[in-house]
């Protein structure tokens, strides 16, 4: 089984009172590094490993526009107050633990903020688990295409990713391995190589 987690900005908040009182620029705003509705996917599989380097180039949905500097773009990092907040759990959540256990009404998911008190962003933090599944005989899309849509059909499968030379099969609950090759290969015309 491996995981990802995936960041999503569900909120932010503006105290400007408290930035009028105490800020050097007591006008600064709302946080500029983060949008409502931003995503981020952190990875560590094969050669990726985007907790280790801030999550740059984690961001997988914006709003903002081209030009700007979104944290987790190609080039900036999460911004130091939200990754002292959120890196802990991003870390538990690629690690396959328990994010935050009899807290959450899912051990998987917790929602914290960063530590900007003048302005803070609520973060949802979920651990997305998956096996990854080498298969011989995938020809072309349509043949990824049908194991994709007959993988669906367990009902623990959320989603089913091709990704040229493997399959990411995200589950709600895990599916056996045994279970995985016998929906694979009841298909006809392929093998599985290998699960991770």
């Amino acid at each position: 089984m491996q995981h990802k987690v995936k960041l999503t900005v569900i909120d932010k908040k503006l105290y400007p009172e408290l930035q009028a009182k105490y800020c050097s620029d007591p006008a600064s705003g709302a946080c500029p590094c983060y949008n409502v509705g931003d995503e981020f996917i952190f990875e560590r599989y094969g050669d990726a490993d985007d907790f280790w380097h801030m999550g740059i180039k984690t961001v997988s949905y914006t709003s903002a526009s081209s030009g700007e500097n979104i944290a987790g773009g190609s080039s900036f990092p999460h911004c130091s107050e939200a990754w002292d907040a959120i890196s802990r759990y991003i870390y538990t959540g690629l690690q396959g633990g328990s994010i935050m256990r009899n807290w959450m009404n899912d051990e998987r998911v917790m929602i914290a903020c960063c530590s900007d008190g003048t302005r803070p962003v609520i973060f949802k933090i979920q651990r997305m688990d998956y096996k990854v599944v080498y298969i011989d005989g995938v020809k072309n899309r349509e043949a990824a295409r049908k194991i994709a849509q007959a993988l669906r059909t367990e009902k623990a499968v959320s989603d089913v990713v091709y990704k040229d030379k493997f399959f990411e099969i995200f589950m709600d609950a895990d599916v056996s391995d045994n279970r995985i090759c016998g929906i694979i290969e009841n298909l006809g015309g392929f093998t599985v190589l290998k699960i991770d």
